[in-house]
């Protein structure tokens, strides 16, 4: 288990994939201009950025963190992460992953895992990545030892055969939520590694929905229940 970032791996299947672009702050039209009245009326605040005051903030950030650097935003976010966790396993390289990324950010997730393939498509994580912990594991069984030493139990969310339907379970307060790819869902080993299997309940046509859609229905059910504002 390994901070990011760390060198690309290898494994049975290739070589990774080359490394992706830097993908900028995306320009949003709600962003704000420089701060009005020129470095003298500038806050005398260690927080704030004098390169955003200067010139203005247009990332992808409440209005709470306008013209803060990121190393206090990461700071203040830490002081109020909740105490759940999201992991993920990572064998094909998913698209869904970045979307879940951001999902687990603007839920305040103590830390995104990436179980398997090191490298992911950050993409969808809109940069949400720089403000959220991010842990890898090679592999499930040391992604299980990790969650055994903080005694932290692994709720897993699949459509199989025993999944309690998760609107009716008790999620754990201090707990990992576990999310497979796309299509094949979880691991047999990783099933097989959680203490709870819970499903979404579904009333239509289709076999499963979207990833990052479930992961994101999944995240709000324990934000429901045990965030505090």
């Amino acid at each position: 288990m390994t901070d990011e970032p760390t060198p690309e791996p290898t494994d049975a299947a290739g070589p990774e994939p080359g490394p992706e672009p830097e993908h900028p702050e995306p320009a949003l039209a709600h962003g704000v201009g420089p701060w009005p009245g020129g470095p003298d009326a500038w806050p005398d605040d260690p927080r704030f950025d004098p390169e955003l005051l200067a010139h203005g903030d247009t990332r992808n950030v409440v209005d709470r963190y306008r013209y803060w650097r990121l190393e206090a935003i990461v700071a203040d976010l830490d002081e109020r992460r909740h105490p759940f966790h999201v992991a993920i396993e990572n064998w094909q390289h998913d698209l869904n992953i970045g979307s879940i990324v951001r999902t687990a950010n603007a839920f305040a997730a103590e830390t995104v895992h990436i179980i398997g393939r090191r490298r992911w498509n950050r993409r969808g994580a809109m940069v949400t990545d720089r403000y959220q912990h991010l842990l890898h594991h090679p592999d499930v069984a040391d992604f299980v030892a990790w969650a055994g030493s903080q005694s932290l139990p692994i709720v897993a969310v699949d459509n199989v055969e025993g999944a309690r339907p998760v609107d009716e379970v008790e999620l754990p307060e201090r707990c990992v939520l576990l999310f497979g790819q796309e299509g094949p869902g979880l691991s047999a080993e990783a099933l097989a590694a959680a203490d709870l299997v819970v499903e979404i309940t579904q009333y239509g046509s289709t076999r499963s929905i979207n990833a990052s859609a479930a992961a994101a229905i999944v995240m709000h059910e324990w934000v429901r229940r045990h965030a505090r504002r």
